[in-house]
């Protein structure tokens, strides 16, 4: 696969806090604009450790989908803001391990697809071009018209484009839409769709973590699954998070052929907001189960360094692979 990924370094963006919080007689809408501002500041406080650099760049691919979210291309259209995405669907051998390579069909070239973001009521335009070889298509989670819905196929070599608003906030996924369904996703047609509420919600380290299972055999069962495209890799590479920083975690369960997964923190325990579309968490737990397209936000902080695992709680998933670990550093506070 060719390598996206460009981070050598700390990734600390450091502005200057020069807004205060005097809000007393300050209007409805003049304080929106102030806890937007004061809200970014603080985000700015946000640090992400570095990146291991003993990871050969072949390899960074999962390591890039973990942080990596695509804004898109904004531009302004009779007076609103218009995100426009460019996305192709491509054919591409993917090394899982150093016995099984994958023939993958992809979004981007990369496995899963782009994490996409938008905040609630932009216009989202995406122009999809399929080199594939086969009929694909985009279908969005989410409320949109029935001619952007992905359900026709664009045959190889054709391009459409899908556009709608975006509604409502939440984690929402794309998927190509071509039968044999199962096939295709689990070919690896699938990417993550964020769609933030008006108000960004308060600053945390943000991470994307999809589930995904692999049928080598094309028997309908899998026998590897991953985190983000790779079976191990983030126990090959564990995920270095700051101690007391809060982490939000945008999990999404693209495993096909299970009916359902888990996922587990150890040492922790996490705030559940079901499918992103609360503002408030509804419950805390350290296990939480997703059916087949089920994706939540989960939020928590470490109190203590060291690394600690997570993983599916069905021991075969986990031990083919869907298994990763934090590590947790000192260095931070928040």
């Amino acid at each position: 696969m060719p390598n996206h990924f460009v981070f050598n370094k700390d990734q600390v963006w450091n502005r200057r806090q020069f807004l205060k919080l005097g809000l007393l007689g300050v209007g409805g809408s003049s304080l929106g604009l102030l806890w937007f501002s004061w809200n970014r500041i603080n985000q700015s406080q946000i640090k992400i450790p570095p990146i291991n650099t003993d990871i050969p760049s072949r390899e960074m691919v999962p390591m890039k989908v973990l942080r990596d979210f695509d804004y898109g291309t904004i531009k302004q259209e009779n007076g609103r803001k218009v995100r426009e995405f460019r996305i192709r669907a491509t054919n591409e051998v993917v090394t899982l391990n150093s016995a099984v390579s994958f023939n993958a069909w992809t979004y981007n070239s990369q496995l899963p697809g782009p994490t996409l973001r938008a905040t609630v009521g932009d216009r989202i335009r995406i122009i999809f071009q399929n080199q594939g070889g086969h009929s694909h298509s985009m279908h969005f989670h989410g409320i949109h018209p029935a001619a952007s819905d992905g359900v026709l196929p664009v045959t190889n070599g054709k391009q459409t484009i899908y556009e709608f608003d975006a509604e409502p906030y939440g984690v929402h996924l794309y998927h190509c839409h071509i039968e044999p369904v199962t096939r295709h996703i689990s070919k690896g047609l699938y990417g993550m769709l964020i769609i933030d509420p008006p108000q960004p919600r308060p600053p945390a380290d943000e991470m994307v973590l999809i589930m995904a299972g692999y049928d080598i055999d094309d028997d309908q069962a899998n026998e590897l699954y991953a985190f983000n495209g790779i079976p191990e890799y983030y126990i090959r590479h564990p995920i270095r998070i700051y101690q007391h920083q809060l982490v939000r975690l945008y999990v999404l369960n693209m495993i096909e052929f299970d009916v359902a997964v888990t996922f587990h923190l150890h040492a922790n325990f996490f705030r559940v907001y079901p499918t992103g579309m609360t503002l408030k968490p509804t419950h805390e737990t350290d296990v939480i189960t997703m059916g087949t397209a089920e994706r939540h936000i989960l939020e928590f902080s470490y109190k203590y360094p060291g690394k600690y695992m997570f993983h599916p709680h069905q021991d075969m998933i986990a031990e083919h692979g869907c298994m990763g670990n934090f590590e947790v550093i000192e260095g931070h506070n928040s």
